[in-house]
């Protein structure tokens, strides 16, 4: 079975449906929400790692759950799409391709209009990888080592030595100018795991057919093999304009499961973790932003003990001239309520959280941490600040960011102070119910605050690599 038999149609019989004939039923990222559904498909629903389903109290009804997956996945004759709180475009801009907002804009209206992720992305992948390829297919040496009857290159001497005199064939090993490389074999990759996605239009699946013409010669490899490939490649100025299409060719690899077996039940499904998302976006802009001033290093293993038993994972450290002198983590938990978050203003954390930060900022022996969230783009805001909650402000000239002429970019933030210890962890907001630009100042502005930070810490005492 694979996603072309099983999906159902954008204009497929809703709600009101029976069990068994086929419906569409759309979600919100971290909600709940009472579906009518027979038993087994309950069971079979429930099996996915992307929701959860809990009896109801009346009878035939259930209560599905989704967390931080987004995208859509079909079970037999159920189609379920689950949609980001964000904004279509702000989804599109998380996905840090390199790419300036204006590029996925039609893209962006397809999905919003459609509630169908994966052919709107596979329609900004197809345009991309055109535009790529029409500067010409990208070559490179490749080294290439076989046994011939003629000489090619040079001579392996080692593996020529080992067959104890015999002269043909001849162990060769030559450097093949080639578009055979990585590169395209990724894209060839992704080209034909696109072509089987249903519902992409007539002009991008044309699309689609042209680039693998023009990647005629190049090896297929297994998307496993693929993946692996695109995390070896290193960029330069040859190959960087390969760089936004590679990046969405590892989306379609890394989320596009066209037959997903979980126990006994089957599943088509492109799912994109918002978690990883918020994560992987927010690291990629504070090491762009923070370029020269500090070293932005993701997802190293220090140990919270002496004796170096117990290994903890922050997912951002920060060192200069290195030293390690701050600290992050990640939150993105976008819909979680919590009774400490008040209005507009910005979070007092989850108590867990704070004792996470508070392991790190101990073991790496600093004075401050910072909790990073995605603010809740439901929150009420038209409510003031309240309790101890405010902002982090940082003023900006016009040769700071443009358009933001004089003006403060202002972050939802909280700080404490923990009892007898002195440290001090903030927790600082990203909203992202704003413009890509209102998203770029809070990025920059976030990179201030954690600059400024470590020059507290630097300050006080010094810090420990």
């Amino acid at each position: 079975m694979t996603f072309v038999d099983t999906a159902v149609r954008p204009d497929a019989p809703g709600m009101d449906r029976a069990a068994g004939e086929g419906r569409r039923i759309v979600l919100q990222e971290w909600s709940t929400k009472r579906l009518r559904l027979g038993g087994e498909a309950a069971r079979r629903l429930g099996e996915t790692p992307w929701v959860s389903v809990e009896t109801d109290r009346e009878n035939g009804w259930w209560k599905v759950s989704t967390r931080q997956w987004v995208g859509g996945f079909t079970l037999g004759d159920l189609r379920i799409i689950v949609r980001p709180k964000i904004k279509p475009e702000n989804l599109f801009f998380l996905l840090e391709v390199g790419l300036p907002s204006e590029a996925w804009q039609a893209e962006a209206i397809d999905y919003a209009t459609t509630d169908e992720l994966l052919p709107a992305l596979v329609s900004f992948f197809a345009r991309t990888a055109e535009t790529t390829l029409a500067r010409g297919l990208f070559h490179h040496y490749r080294h290439e080592e076989d046994d011939l009857l003629a000489l090619r290159g040079r001579i392996d001497f080692v593996r020529q030595f080992r067959r104890g005199g015999v002269l043909v064939p001849m162990a060769c090993s030559w450097d093949d100018f080639t578009a055979d490389v990585d590169e395209n074999r990724c894209l060839t990759a992704a080209v034909r795991l696109a072509l089987r996605v249903p519902e992409v239009p007539h002009d991008d699946r044309r699309r689609l057919r042209r680039l693998l013409a023009a990647l005629d010669g190049v090896a297929e490899p297994t998307v496993t093999m693929a993946l692996d490939s695109l995390d070896r490649i290193q960029y330069s100025r040859l190959n960087e304009h390969y760089r936004p299409a590679l990046a969405l060719a590892r989306l379609i690899l890394a989320n596009c499961t066209l037959q997903d077996q979980h126990g006994d039940t089957a599943a088509s499904a492109f799912m994109l973790d918002m978690n990883q998302l918020f994560e992987d976006f927010v690291t990629a802009r504070l090491q762009r932003a923070l370029r020269g001033r500090l070293d932005v290093r993701p997802q190293i293993r220090p140990y919270l003990d002496d004796e170096r038993q117990v290994q903890i994972k922050p997912d951002l450290t920060f060192r200069h001239r290195g030293e390690t002198v701050g600290v992050a983590d990640l939150k993105y938990k976008l819909a979680e309520a919590d009774t400490s978050i008040t209005g507009a203003a910005g979070p007092l954390a989850r108590h867990g959280d704070y004792y996470q930060l508070l392991a790190y900022t101990t073991a790496l022996k600093l004075s401050e941490g910072t909790l990073i969230y995605c603010a809740d783009v439901d929150r009420d805001t038209s409510a003031g600040p309240g309790g101890p909650a405010g902002s982090v402000g940082v003023p900006r000239g016009a040769d700071d960011a443009p358009g933001h002429d004089g003006d403060v970019t202002a972050l939802a933030g909280s700080a404490i102070t923990v009892r007898h210890a002195g440290t001090k962890l903030h927790a600082v907001a990203i909203d992202l119910s704003g413009t890509p630009s209102d998203i770029e100042a809070q990025i920059a502005a976030l990179a201030d605050h954690l600059k400024r930070s470590t020059e507290r810490t630097a300050a006080s005492e010094p810090a420990s690599g």
